[in-house]
């Protein structure tokens, strides 16, 4: 039922007294005669006028017999009576015309307000967008973008690498297609779904394929809109927002970066009860408990921080359900870089699944990127097609950074790196088990890497023995046991791979409980940091300083051993680690065919790694 409709009698009393006047007004002007001024002289002279009303620029008056056409009053402008005496020797009709100010009155008055209200409003709204506040009168509105459902424009078929979390979300296109189907046996819909997932694995991406698979307007905002510098206001864009979606259901409200809204409450030294934030995460949460779901109003939200959201937002009833939307899985690359592959021209020798390999760990957002800077490669190199070798120089472009071939080396660091580089991939290549080695270079790229040597996991892996670990270690600590076996020196360049190296012993022995003498027991978390608290400088330990000790002597036996069996493999192959750092030198890059060339073997009576307890 529409809005109660009041009536009013002064509406009509004062339009029927506004049409008398208008009627009277008219009637008057049908019985006045406008004639010129030269006129009424004549007929003054010939005594046709009997009464005159004289105003200061027109003259009123009475004839004494009415006009043919009935009218018995005139009206005429004054004229000046010397000029109009002038004018009359040359027979002249002449007429008085009164100039109108009106105009000009009315604009001396508005003109100077309109310019002022509009200066005015021009310095407030600049004020306002500094703000971030809007218009005067948008305070309280929200900022969410509608989307209809034509101007999506995303499906599932643009969605690929997630098969689970896809499966998973389809039973909601499913019920806002039909809801009345998809609740004969009593279920409902969760109220919230929460898309959970690092960054660039597409979660935005699968809101908006859920819209446009269903065909409903797809309501788009973001956690940090609704916090402004006025109490009450982001609450009043809740408010707003769900008002919005009541009013286009059904439809899906989709709220981004969930985690700059919903943080949890309480917990920082300096929040209260009264806080702008926490006021718009309790207008979250009424908003919440009080829509009903099967209105056909799904709300989705996204965030990669779901650790540090509020217990009351996921609770049941509120955001009853978690879709983990993960990096993608070998084959999830392959799909995800073939969506990508459609866009662009391709040469016969790509395939995506060589590609699929050399990314391990890539998201969706990562592979889209790579697709783009091989296509940039392909046009600087004015080619119609990208090929792969466009592919793995985009990889080496990512993962190594730019190079920098105005960074001229020294013969002598050339040298130094050349024997380094080579340290790191015939380790690789003597220990069993281990990664392909793809591509070593010295050609410096990034911040700080003089060279890179690049491996290619031959499948993706989950879980790692301590084995595993071992080698991974030996690895790393390929370019300093070269640089001690060639050079008998050490210099700065395994700064990096040390800092990898300890990182993973300490992970060893604190959090995978590997070795035997301090037993399996965790005396480190995975420290994750807090979004917007101040970082502390130091963690409170829960073990004695006698553990302490123990610790450090585990985790420097861990990265001796590991050295060791890398210098030992080195020592075992030195001829050819010569020879191949000659090669290296000469031509600053070798691809996986040339180092089919050099295959290091393990030194004689030694099995690395060993399998032994510190």
């Amino acid at each position: 039922m529409g809005p109660k409709t009041t009536f009013n009698i002064w509406y009509v009393v004062i339009a029927i007294i506004g049409v008398l006047l208008l009627q009277q007004w008219f009637a008057q002007m049908q019985q006045v005669e406008q004639i010129p001024y030269s006129q009424f002289e004549d007929l003054l002279k010939a005594g046709e006028i009997k009464d005159i009303y004289i105003t200061q620029n027109q003259i009123e008056g009475e004839f004494t017999k009415p006009l043919p056409d009935g009218r018995t009053k005139f009206a005429t402008t004054r004229v000046d009576p010397a000029f109009a005496e002038q004018l009359e020797k040359y027979n002249v009709r002449y007429s008085g015309v009164v100039q109108s100010t009106f105009l000009r009155d009315l604009l001396s008055w508005i003109l100077p307000v309109i310019l002022f209200f509009g200066l005015w409003m021009f310095v407030f709204r600049g004020f306002a967008d500094k703000q971030g506040m809007g218009g005067l009168m948008s305070i309280g509105k929200s900022k969410a973008k509608l989307y209809m459902e034509k101007d999506t424009k995303v499906t599932f078929e643009d969605v690929a690498g997630v098969d689970e979390a896809k499966a998973e979300l389809e039973e909601v296109v499913a019920f806002l297609r039909d809801p009345g189907t998809y609740g004969r046996l009593g279920a409902r819909m969760p109220k919230g779904i929460l898309l959970v997932g690092p960054p660039g694995c597409g979660k935005t991406l699968f809101a908006r394929a859920i819209a446009g698979e269903a065909g409903v307007p797809f309501i788009s905002t973001n956690g940090a809109e609704f916090v402004e510098m006025f109490v009450g206001v982001g609450a009043a864009r809740v408010r707003d927002l769900f008002e919005t979606a009541r009013k286009s259901a059904p439809c899906i409200i989709f709220i981004d970066e969930l985690d700059a809204l919903g943080r949890a409450r309480g917990i920082g030294p300096m929040t209260g009860g009264h806080d702008e934030r926490e006021m718009t995460l309790n207008q979250l949460l009424v908003e919440l408990d009080g829509f009903d779901p099967s209105q056909g109003v799904v709300l989705l939200a996204a965030t990669n921080r779901p650790e540090i959201l509020d217990p009351a937002l996921l609770r049941a009833g509120r955001f009853d359900r978690q879709v983990l939307v993960d990096r993608p899985d070998r084959k999830g690359r392959v799909q995800i870089l073939n969506v990508h592959m459609k866009k662009v021209q391709l040469g016969p020798d790509v395939d995506a699944d060589k590609v699929a390999a050399l990314t391990p760990g890539f998201t969706g957002a990562d592979l889209a990127n790579l697709v783009n800077e091989a296509a940039l490669v392909a046009t600087r190199r004015k080619a119609d097609r990208l090929e792969m070798a466009d592919f793995t120089a985009a990889v080496e472009r990512i993962v190594a950074g730019l190079e920098k071939k105005s960074r001229v080396l020294s013969p002598k660091e050339r040298e130094v790196v050349a024997f380094h580089e080579m340290g790191h991939a015939l380790v690789a290549k003597a220990l069993p088990g281990g990664d392909e080695v793809h591509k070593v270079s010295i050609i410096p790229r990034g911040i700080g890497a003089l060279g890179y040597t690049i491996q290619r996991p031959t499948e993706d892996r989950f879980l790692m023995t301590r084995p595993e670990l071992e080698r991974k270690m030996s690895v790393l600590l390929g370019g300093r046991a070269a640089e001690t076996l060639i050079f008998e020196e050490l210099s700065t360049g395994a700064s990096d791979d040390l800092a990898k190296v300890t990182d993973i012993a300490r992970a060893m022995v604190t959090r995978f409980g590997m070795v035997e003498s301090l037993g399996q027991v965790t005396y480190e978390g995975e420290v994750q940091p807090f979004l917007g608290e101040i970082a502390m400088p130091w963690r409170p330990r829960q073990y004695s300083e006698d553990t302490a000790r123990e610790i450090d002597l585990a985790v420097r036996k861990l990265v001796d051993h590991s050295f060791e069996d890398a210098q030992a493999i080195l020592a075992a192959n030195r001829a050819m680690l010569e020879r191949a750092a000659r090669l290296l030198l000469a031509r600053e890059t070798l691809a996986e065919d040339d180092l089919q060339a050099f295959q290091p073997v393990l030194p004689e009576g030694r099995q690395t790694p060993r399998a032994r307890a510190p």
